[in-house]
């Protein structure tokens, strides 16, 4: 028996109650509100028509919704024009550690998300020293003592420094790997797969929400189908998730598909695939085949869902457009390679032509002119080339835009932003009911330590963008069903039983918004700006965004996964 598997188990009435702590409250109660929500047309997140009804908040729960004219409240918000939703879930965040920077988590709470889930590939822990030494000069640029090594140590100290919003988090295969085998491209040994299982066990004990890969990237990409098996098998122990970017979004599309649903099916585990996209002008169009096999999967017992955000441009780092073999040790080993001559030219040569083995997409996004630098990371020998095409770039240094590349990530990295994805294959997606909108966006803010750099948009605006786009604009999909998308879809891929829906009895995270004006403002030229019509944002029962502006409290809260075995929350 694995020795992760022999802590004894909760009865499992007990671990669906811990996982949030579900109150048990559910009809219209007497007596004073803390606040009341007035004249709005309520979207449930059901996926049920709207309806007009009034919303009582005691403390941190929604204690009524009805007729609750004459009831005697506190406060008293006024929606007359206004849609009341349940706060947004967006299950693809890359909110990490900047609540510990700027509790105000501004460009996530503005657009009306007040829970985000992250962990994709790297977890914000476990951590062992030379994990942290090499995230160290991220640490320093913003000011933060990275005094945890457990997720449990994480949030014990979120939980003392709350934000905005609430956090929880699945725990990254590549930071499982990273820690136990390295940033090496082999298969792990059997005590080192052992070792993977006890982080992975010790993890979904502290709260995370599954396992998350992120099969395109080293050193994730080094994990074999075999050892992720193995660790979904464990997060399934718990009731667990497994989420994934997926090895391949391009020419190894299906491959990649077909080992999503293996891994599912051995391990007897949901997955979700994470920003589902078909990438590179030549695979456009194949999105009605990915479709058709996950509706197979489906149809075959097999509990796959999605998640997508509605832009075509997309974003990584700059070092994530080297073949994998280069990718392979820590930044310094591949610094030091990139130096070398003969390796250039090899990597340059593997960069001039599509492959099912590795993401090219260097070649599938047309080359450097389908590239902007976005962030620099606060290197100042590189901030010249913030916002500017990498084409653009080589033309001024009279560079081969490949050694562009080579020379960036030698001096540190950078991010940027490329023209992969279609709108065809986007609304189709869309239009699936199994697919949760997700914005896999950064946490900023215009102003202070978490504005410098530019990003990608959707880390303000994803949100309003479906709300103003495609649901007023081009009616892809209806009101109902983005807010479904939005809210209950997310909670329930995660197990969440209390929050995602407007009912008695649930946490109190409710978006306020007005459906004629809704809608994203920031753009690829000029990121940090907040989205335009969300009027009020509740988290826990408190206001966090009032009349769009950010307030002061801070109402936060982890929230923990299903296999959670700490005190109740």
């Amino acid at each position: 028996m694995r020795a992760w598997l022999r802590r004894p188990l909760l009865p499992a009435v007990a671990v669906a109650l811990l996982s949030a702590c579900a109150p048990t409250e559910r009809t219209v109660s007497e007596g004073l509100y803390d606040l009341v929500i007035v004249n709005g047309r309520i979207v449930d997140g059901s996926g049920n028509p709207w309806y007009r009804a009034d919303v009582g908040i005691r403390g941190n729960q929604i204690a009524a919704i009805g007729d609750l004219d004459g009831v005697t409240a506190t406060r008293t918000i006024d929606a007359a024009n206004m849609i009341v939703a349940p706060g947004f879930i967006d299950l693809h965040s890359h909110a990490s550690w900047s609540f510990l920077v700027d509790s105000r988590a501004a460009s996530a709470v503005t657009q009306g998300i007040t829970l985000v889930v992250e962990g994709e590939g790297h977890s914000v822990a476990p951590m062992n020293e030379a994990y942290l030494a090499e995230r160290q000069a991220g640490f320093e640029r913003l000011g933060v003592t990275p005094d945890w090594r457990t997720l449990d140590d994480f949030f014990r100290r979120l939980e003392a420094n709350p934000a905005t919003i609430n956090f929880a988090t699945y725990v990254g295969t590549g930071t499982l790997r990273e820690l136990v085998v390295g940033r090496e491209d082999r298969a792990a040994t059997p005590d080192e797969l052992a070792q993977m299982e006890r982080l992975a066990a010790e993890a979904m004990e502290d709260g995370a929400f599954g396992v998350y890969s992120a099969l395109m990237y080293p050193p994730d990409r080094f994990n074999r189908t075999e050892e992720l098996i193995a660790l979904a098998r464990v997060a399934a122990h718990y009731r667990g998730v497994y989420q994934t970017h997926q090895r391949s979004e391009a020419d190894g599309l299906f491959q990649s598909l077909d080992e999503v649903l293996r891994i599912s099916r051995e391990a007897g585990i949901p997955a979700h695939i994470t920003h589902l996209k078909v990438a590179y002008v030549h695979n456009w169009g194949k999105m009605q085949e990915v479709v058709r096999r996950i509706d197979a999967a489906r149809a075959e017992g097999l509990d796959i869902t999605a998640d997508l955000y509605p832009y075509e441009w997309a974003s990584a780092s700059v070092s994530a457009l080297l073949p994998p073999w280069a990718g392979e040790g820590d930044a310094s080993e591949v610094a030091e390679r990139l130096g070398d001559a003969a390796v250039r030219a090899r990597i340059k040569k593997e960069m001039e032509a599509p492959s099912p083995e590795w993401e090219n997409e260097y070649y599938g996004a047309g080359g450097a002119e389908g590239f902007r630098i976005t962030d620099v990371f606060g290197k100042e020998q590189l901030k010249h080339y913030e916002g500017r095409s990498l084409a653009d770039i080589a033309r001024q240094e009279a560079k081969d835009p490949r050694d562009v590349i080579f020379d960036i990530i030698r001096q540190g990295d950078a991010g940027f932003i490329s023209h992969i994805n279609n709108e065809a294959d986007i609304q189709l997606a869309m239009k699936q009911p199994w697919a949760a909108i997700g914005s896999d966006g950064r946490v900023a803010a215009p102003d202070g330590p978490l504005s410098q750099g530019l990003l990608h948009p959707r880390g303000y605006g994803t949100y309003p963008r479906v709300l103003g786009r495609y649901v007023r604009e081009s009616n892809v999909i209806g009101l109902e069903e983005a807010i479904r998308k939005f809210t209950s879809l997310p909670a329930q891929r995660l197990g969440i039983q209390d929050r995602g829906s407007l009912r008695p009895g649930f946490y109190a995270d409710v978006v306020i918004f007005d459906p004629a004006t809704v809608i994203d403002k920031a753009s690829y030229e000029r990121p940090h700006q907040y989205a335009e019509g969300i009027e009020y944002v509740l988290v826990n029962g408190r206001v966090v965004v009032e009349h769009g502006g950010i307030t002061e409290a801070r109402p936060g809260r982890v929230v923990r996964g299903p296999g959670y075995r700490g005190a109740e929350q």
